[in-house]
């Protein structure tokens, strides 16, 4: 399963961004029976956008077929466009490694 965390940085030792569309990265890590695999750090391209920053930001994530996003806030442009590829969205901040042990721990809560 692919993940992505909005994070302020390229490593998993860095911390959740604030926002999901403009982020400064976003870490798309697959986890494979209860485990990190791998994970890549991607520049977030929506970040400098002047407007749609949302979708686009949601759309990418659909493009890297992600399961799940994880940020500690979001807009509602972009949650309902991450809904529509049935992509679930978690409320985390901290640590990214801590806030992925938790998630896979089933402990972050879900925005609805």
């Amino acid at each position: 399963m692919k993940i992505a965390i909005s994070a302020n940085g390229k490593s998993l030792e860095d911390t959740v961004s604030e926002v999901f569309a403009r982020c400064p990265y976003f870490l798309i890590v697959a986890i494979e029976n209860g485990k990190i695999k791998s994970f890549e750090a991607i520049e977030n391209e929506a970040e400098k956008r002047t407007g749609g920053a949302g979708i686009f930001a949601a759309q990418l994530m659909a493009e890297k077929d992600v399961k799940a996003v994880i940020t500690k806030n979001i807009g509602p442009r972009a949650f309902d466009v991450l809904r529509q590829f049935n992509i679930e969205v978690y409320q985390g901040e901290g640590k990214v490694k801590e806030i992925i042990e938790k998630f896979i721990q089933g402990k972050l809560e879900k925005f609805e």
